[in-house]
């Protein structure tokens, strides 16, 4: 079996199916929770957003910075994450009637929305073929010698898109980021269990130590 069968083979058997954790029922609300998740984790944002996606985009157009910053306090830097928002919720409801556009250029230009964001996004509501690299898919990416330590999260980004077949990689990036979060984390990642030892450097390191 090839490395890249390995890969996928055993991601299919640990995340069949895996799903977005932000929570969310409207599009607007999905790129509002991935502008919200930077810097912070995605159970800490959906605390905030239960509260948040009371009120529709008008609402939160209109509502007073101060009101927004209380609500989004717990996921740190909420003063400017308090303004990107209310900028988004204007910019949609003037340009789009609310609703977000299958328009990379353009959401590319909404204020706290950058090209990860967008691959998420676009991936998620319209199942656009994307990668958005994190920092769970760029330590797996470069733990598993998918990438160079020394590459940016954009040629990550591009060497796996040139690894994985284009129909793969929304489900790939899901498979990716739900295994650094549970299995090859950071800190304690789970080796013994993991079936991709033999192609892992952060593994042969450690036997070496």
């Amino acid at each position: 079996m090839s490395k890249k069968e390995l890969i996928t083979n055993y991601l299919d058997t640990l995340i069949p199916n895996p799903k977005a954790e932000l929570k969310y029922s409207k599009d607007y609300e999905f790129l509002i929770a991935v502008m919200l998740s930077a810097q912070t984790t995605d159970k800490r944002v959906n605390s905030v957003t239960e509260e948040l996606f009371k009120y529709n985009i008008y609402e939160l157009r209109d509502m007073d910075v101060l009101k927004l910053e209380m609500i989004l306090r717990p996921i740190g830097t909420f003063k400017k994450k308090a303004i990107f928002l209310k900028e988004i919720c204007k910019r949609l409801i003037e340009d789009y009637d609310g609703v977000v556009p299958n328009n990379r250029k353009y959401l590319e230009t909404l204020p706290g929305v950058g090209h990860k964001t967008v691959n998420v996004f676009l991936n998620e509501i319209y199942n656009v073929p994307t990668i958005a690299v994190d920092t769970h898919v760029e330590r797996i990416s470069k733990r598993l010698s998918l990438a160079e330590e020394s590459d940016t999260v954009t040629e990550v980004e591009k060497k796996l898109e040139k690894y994985f077949p284009k129909k793969d990689w929304g489900k790939i990036h899901k498979q990716l980021v739900l295994f650094g979060r549970y299995y090859c984390k950071a800190m304690k990642p789970e080796c013994s269990s993991c079936s991709l030892q033999k192609y892992c450097k952060y593994y042969k390191n450690k036997k070496t130590q």
